[in-house]
This record gives C-alpha cells, sequence and structure tokens, in this order.
C-alpha cells in the first residue's frame, strides 16, 4: 500500500476535529476490508448527527457518548448503508438517546432488478457481511434535506457497493460511505453490489463541485474530483482486462480474476472474484458478454 495512504493513523476511539462543526471517530474495527476502522462522524455544535455509528461494539458505543458535552445532545442518527462495519450500533445508540436513525430503507432497499432475480434464486451470495437485521426509523428519498441544529444534509442516492448506499451533502462537503475512499477502491459484490449502478453513482457525483469527501474508511479526500476520475477510469481498466482475458477463450469469474489481479493476497482473492462477477453482469447488459448457461456466480462466461 501507498506509504503516505499508510499514514492515515489516528487514535482509535478519540474524536478529532475536522473542520469547525465536524469531528470524526474511528471503531476498533480495522481489517484488510475495512483499513483502520470504520470512521463515525459527529457533525453539530448543539444538536449533532452522528453519520455511520459503525460496528456493533461496546468501546465504541462509549467513546460516541463521551464525544457528546454536556450542552450536546445526539439527535439524528445517519446510515449510509446496511453493512456490519456501519450500521449495528444505530439501534443501541437510538436506545441510549432516542435519535431517529435515518437511512434508505433496509438491507434489501435498492438493488436492481437483476441482483434481485439472482438474490432470489441463491445463484449469486457472498455479501460483505450485511446487517440483514437492520431497518431505520425513518426512510430518507434521492434529494431530501435533513434540517438539523444549525446544519443541513442532503440524500444523496449513491447505490453500487450496496443497493441501499446513500451520500449526504453538507454544503461543500460530501460523506461518502464506501462509494467513495482514498485508501482503496469499493468493493461491487452482487447480489449487494452492482456495478452498472456504481458507475452512474459515480456520475451523479460527479455533478457537483465538491471541497472534499469524507469516507467511511481513511483519511478525507481533497480532490474529489480526481479521486472519482480514478474510480472511473480504474473501472473500465478492469474491464477491458476482463474482455482481454475472454477473447482469449470462456472462462469463469474466479479465473478472470487470477488473471487479472495477480498482486492481489489469497485472502482477498474471493473479493476480488466478487468484482469481476459485477463486471460481468455490467457486460452481459451492454451485451458484450453471454453466460454459457444460466446466469450464476460460476457461470462460463464468452464474448459476444
Amino acid at each position: 500500500m501507498d506509504p503516505e495512504i499508510l499514514q492515515f493513523d489516528p487514535v482509535i476511539g478519540v474524536p478529532e476535529q475536522l473542520e469547525p462543526g465536524l469531528r470524526r471517530l474511528v471503531a476498533p474495527n480495522p481489517s484488510p476490508m475495512t483499513f483502520r476502522g470504520t470512521n463515525t462522524y459527529l457533525l453539530g455544535t448543539r444538536g449533532l448527527a452522528v453519520i455511520d455509528p459503525g460496528p456493533d461494539d461496546d468501546a465504541h458505543l462509549a467513546a460516541i457518548l463521551a464525544a457528546v458535552a454536556p450542552d450536546q445532545s445526539i439527535t439524528h442518527i445517519l446510515v449510509t448503508h446496511a453493512t456490519l462495519d456501519h450500521s449495528p450500533l444505530a439501534a443501541r445508540l437510538s436506545q441510549q438517546t432516542g435519535a431517529k436513525i435515518w437511512a434508505f430503507g433496509d438491507a434489501f432497499a435498492g438493488r436492481s432488478e437483476i441482483m434481485i432475480e439472482l438474490a432470489a434464486k441463491g445463484l449469486a451470495g457472498g455479501g460483505e457481511g450485511i446487517d440483514s437485521s437492520f431497518v431505520p426509523d425513518i426512510c430518507l428519498e434521492d434529494r431530501q434535506v435533513i434540517h438539523g441544529d444549525g446544519w443541513d444534509l442532503t440524500t444523496i442516492r449513491t447505490p453500487g457497493h450496496f443497493g441501499n448506499h446513500i451520500a449526504f451533502g453538507w454544503g461543500d462537503v460530501c460523506f461518502t460511505g464506501d462509494h467513495v475512499m482514498g485508501w482503496a477502491s469499493s468493493l461491487v459484490s452482487p447480489p449487494d453490489g452492482d456495478l452498472t449502478d456504481f458507475m452512474t453513482s459515480c456520475d451523479r457525483l460527479s455533478q457537483k463541485t465538491w471541497r472534499v469527501f469524507h469516507a467511511g474508511h481513511g483519511a478525507p479526500i481533497t480532490a474529489p474530483a480526481e479521486r472519482l476520475d480514478w474510480l472511473v477510469q480504474h473501472r473500465l481498466g478492469r474491464e477491458r482486462e476482463i474482455l482481454d482475458t475472454l477473447n482469449k477463450g470462456p472462462a469463469r469469474a474466479y479465473d478472470i480474476a487470477r488473471q487479472i489481479y495477480t498482486e492481489t493476497p489469497t485472502a482477498l482473492m474471493g473479493a476480488a472474484t466478487r468484482n469481476v462477477f459485477a463486471h460481468l453482469i455490467d457486460l452481459l447488459g451492454k451485451n458484450k458478454v453471454r453466460p454459457q448457461n444460466e446466469l450464476e456466480s460460476e457461470a462460463i462466461f464468452e464474448r459476444i
């Protein structure tokens, strides 16, 4: 990993001031998929919004509550998406504070039609830690404005990494969840993730000039437009590699992943394979590939 990326090494559980009215706490859940841990954001100076409360962890719950000063209170709990590293603590935090939980929908909301079909058939599994019991108190719509105490947030629908994924705009700042991160590209794992939706969401975010992205993991992204462009070009590059591989003959997602993810550790090859499968589904929609039989994660794909 880039040494500059590794410089992001905050003290776990200690709130860090990012700018006036915004602090960040990092949860104690580091892993190859979460980097240093989940970023929990505290927005506001009196009535606070907690964005992505994180995993169901006693120490993190205590750290969030300890960060609330005597003249402050938590009034909103906002969740970008329902995975085990972002949403489970919302319920306990709500019980402790009385704040409502806001999100796009439950853990299965927002899936694309083809992903609904795949999930119903049981043909694609291996999602990255779904918080299947997650249900918000208030379901948000795209472009809905949430009014707080001295702050406003605008919902931006950003499915792709996850079906119910949303981002939150705060002036020229965007809380991007796991859609855009600076330390790694986002995992897109069917049926929870959809690459076609992911690319559309990148385009949506690019329509506004942002000053900074605050992601679900890792350091602030201070060149948002450049990072979005990198993500798009990265995906288009993977698409070319997949098509080049299939030009040599039909192959399964796992076989393609082994050929193009040559520097990926064995422990992450499953995630790489699901990324390839997401690309293959996207390419199927573009009429560039097809499965030899039924669409499933173990299908053999060929060029059209």
